[in-house]
């Protein structure tokens, strides 16, 4: 066996999902904040938090501070059990795909979800999801103390990405 396909499955070269943000924007406060934050937490699961305006907008009436969407962090199980949903909810292009494996995706219709019933009083919100993937070993490079890099040969690639979320959750990747 060549020591290529000995790093092929290898325990610490297998990627993980590190973590999943569901983020709705409404771009304001109020009733449709409300209603966003109630569909992101039976969507996920989970309670979701606020987000905040990180600099004034005058075109559209946002000021530094002010409450315009929420959003939820989704870990291990809870993550994958998402995703597992998700993806099968949208098409992944490789073009989504960033330099490190990481990836985003919409669905565009909260009502996709099985969970989810059309309601003509709160109306219809979409949703982005992205997605963060990691190799063992990450935390080397975020810790506070004794931190180091990550070695080239050791960062998740696209290709590496792809073929993690095509085998992982039985979808497709389009190039």
């Amino acid at each position: 066996m060549s020591s290529e396909t000995a790093d092929e499955f290898h325990e610490m070269r297998e990627p993980r999902v590190e973590k999943v943000v569901v983020h709705m924007g409404v771009g304001q406060g109020g009733r449709e904040l409300a209603d966003a934050e109630e569909i992101l937490g039976e969507v996920a699961g989970q309670q979701p938090v606020r987000t905040q305006a990180q600099a004034t907008v005058g075109e559209f009436g946002i000021r530094e501070g002010d409450p315009i969407g929420a959003k939820v962090t989704l870990r291990d199980d809870d993550a994958a059990e998402f995703l597992q949903t998700a993806l099968e909810l949208t098409e992944l292009d490789r073009s989504q795909f960033d330099d490190t494996g990481n990836f985003s995706f919409g669905v565009e219709e909260h009502t996709d979800f099985p969970s989810q019933e059309y309601d003509p009083n709160t109306g219809i919100y979409g949703l982005d999801v992205t997605v963060n993937l990691v190799r063992p070993g990450y935390r080397v490079s975020k810790r506070d103390k004794a931190s180091r890099q990550i070695p080239s040969s050791h960062r998740l690639d696209v290709a590496d990405a792809v073929a993690f979320v095509e085998g992982q959750f039985d979808v497709e990747v389009n190039a």
